[in-house]
């Protein structure tokens, strides 16, 4: 980001993640991307080094570090590392489910979870998608029916999990007669709850996504997310954050992937002359320099709206439209420069290129942004 968004606070945090990325994921993490699985041991050590449930309050045993800026020198260290996998699955945990916790968890559901948030023993994902239904979550099959004691069972379906094998529990959205609740349910002690076949990514693959299925689930009526009928709008209140989360990370692989490239066409050479001499690989880069910045002051607004509370959908909409869009060109532009070598999975440029084409899937399809931002306009 540009120079005044961080303070010497952040810059210090900085030096523990580096520290951390350096150490347990980087040496490892080819291996992981082989494997198409991060072991606990990444999640063990993440939260040893403080870096899980960051936004956890004190009196919960955590640091209160709701200042999203935080959350973003994670992202910007993996992402200099070429280790973009590690940041989806910490996103997931900490940009998704953790939101719906603090926002509409009750006393005692905080008071059992956000510990085992920070300290690793619960993993988490976040299962809304259906094999017919994605963006439009109003489509989910997925039913919790609710029983005489008070507790649920449910049944049904969910695809396209990240943390869906390696997690130990899921934010489920599933119909409750005519409408919709948010339950978080766990793995253990539930045979009914099974992780399906994994799913083989384009990118990112060193993080597992994979089906869920959900055969007569017993859910405890204590794991119910706020009210009964109340889902849908949970989901929406935590998409500003989800979104913000992934404007974030595409900013952060899109600056990353310049630097690279910045130093990769100085030092490449066609035609008697660096590639760099060109004047159409300069203008080439001087757009993306340029977008870029525009796009990090986009989103240092939306950070500086989030940490005061105030980041609505719509902001996080445009934002996230703009960001994953820009990401997707731009790094196809990077990769273009780097000629055959941008097409060997060895070079960063070459992951990046297949990591960020979820960006505009992701957390609302653009399309789906798009209609959100029309609406409000046009209402």
């Amino acid at each position: 980001m540009f120079n005044g968004f961080y303070e010497e606070l952040h810059e210090e945090f900085r030096e523990v993640v580096r520290e951390f990325v350096t150490r347990e994921v980087a040496p490892n993490y080819q291996e992981w991307d082989a494997a198409h699985m991060m072991p606990r041991s990444l999640w063990e050590a993440a939260a040893e080094n403080g870096l899980l449930g960051l936004a956890v309050p004190e009196e919960y045993g955590g640091m209160d570090l709701s200042d999203y800026r935080f959350r973003m020198i994670i992202d910007e260290e993996l992402a200099r590392a070429d280790c973009l996998a590690a940041g989806l699955a910490f996103h997931l945990h900490d940009d998704w489910v953790l939101p719906a916790v603090l926002q509409f968890g009750t006393e005692e559901q905080k008071e059992a979870w956000l510990p085992r948030f920070m300290d690793a023993s619960l993993i988490t994902s976040v299962a809304f998608t259906e094999p017919g239904a994605g963006s439009d979550l109003r489509g989910i099959r997925t039913k919790a029916v609710k029983n005489d004691d008070g507790s649920w069972t449910l049944n049904g379906q969910k695809t396209f999990i990240g943390n869906g094998i390696s997690g130990d529990a899921a934010l489920v959205l599933a119909r409750t007669g005519d409408s919709y609740s948010l339950f978080l349910v766990e793995k253990r002690d539930n045979p009914g709850y099974q992780p399906g076949r994994q799913l083989d990514k384009m990118g990112l693959k060193a993080s597992d996504t994979a089906e869920l299925f959900f055969s007569d689930v017993n859910v405890p009526a204590g794991n119910l997310i706020g009210e009964e009928g109340r889902g849908l709008e949970y989901a929406k209140a935590v998409l500003p954050q989800g979104r913000l989360a992934l404007s974030a990370a595409a900013v952060v692989v899109t600056d990353t992937v310049l630097t690279s490239t910045l130093q990769y066409v100085k030092d490449r050479e066609a035609f008697g002359q660096p590639i760099a001499g060109f004047q159409h690989t300069r203008f080439q880069l001087a757009e993306i320099a340029a977008q870029l910045e525009a796009a990090q002051r986009m989103l240092a607004a939306a950070v500086e709206q989030h940490n005061d509370g105030g980041l609505d959908q719509i902001t996080a909409a445009k934002l996230k439209l703009h960001t994953s869009e820009f990401t997707k060109q731009a790094v196809d532009t990077c990769l273009q420069l780097h000629g055959g070598y941008g097409y060997i999975l060895e070079y960063p440029v070459a992951q990046a290129f297949l990591a960020v084409r979820l960006m505009t899937i992701f957390g609302g399809t653009s399309e789906v942004l798009k209609e959100t931002i029309a609406k409000d306009l046009l209402s």
